[in-house]
C-alpha cells in the first residue's frame, strides 16, 4: 500500500521527525514482517534517518550543511537563487528505507526518520511505501 502524505514546513532549513507517522501506517495495515520506503519527489527537500533523542544534533546538521552550502555563493548560476537548497537535498537524499520485524520499525534506539526541507516555509507531500513480506 502507498501514502501520499502532506507536510507543512514553517522554516527555510528544517527537520521534521516522522517516524511516528511511518509507524500509525504500520499498524493500520497491519504488517508484522516487511519493509517500508519513505520518498521525497522535491529537488530541495529529503529523507534521513538520525539521532532523535537530543534536538542538537538536527540543530548541529543543519548549521554545518549551512556551512558547506552557504545560501549565498557570488558564483552561483541557478535563476531562482537556490542553489544551496539543491546541495543539501542531494547531500541527504531522496528517500530510506527501514526493515519492518513485529510490526515495528528496525530503528536503533536513538534513530528517527526525518522530513528535510531546504527551501521552506512551504507545503510538502512524501510518500511511505510499505511492502509485506
Amino acid at each position: 500500500m502507498e501514502h501520499k502524505i502532506s507536510i507543512q514546513t514553517t522554516k527555510r532549513d528544517e527537520m521534521i521527525e516522522i517516524t511516528s507517522e511511518i509507524n500509525k501506517l504500520i499498524k493500520q495495515e497491519k504488517i508484522e514482517k516487511g519493509i517500508v520506503v519513505v520518498y521525497c519527489p522535491h529537488t530541495t527537500a529529503g529523507i534521513t534517518i538520525n539521532e532523535n533523542a537530543d534536538p542538537d544534533v538536527i540543530h548541529d546538521i543543519l548549521m554545518r550543511l549551512d556551512e558547506v552550502f552557504p545560501w549565498y555563493h557570488s558564483r552561483d548560476r541557478h535563476i531562482e537563487g537556490n542553489s544551496a537548497a539543491h546541495l543539501k537535498a542531494s547531500t541527504i537524499g531522496s528517500s530510506q528505507t527501514v526493515i519492518i520485524e513485529d510490526g515495528k520499525l528496525t530503528l536503533g534506539t536513538w534513530q528517527g526518520i526525518y522530513f528535510c526541507e531546504f527551501d521552506g516555509p512551504r507545503r510538502r507531500n512524501y510518500y511511505v511505501k510499505i511492502i509485506k513480506l
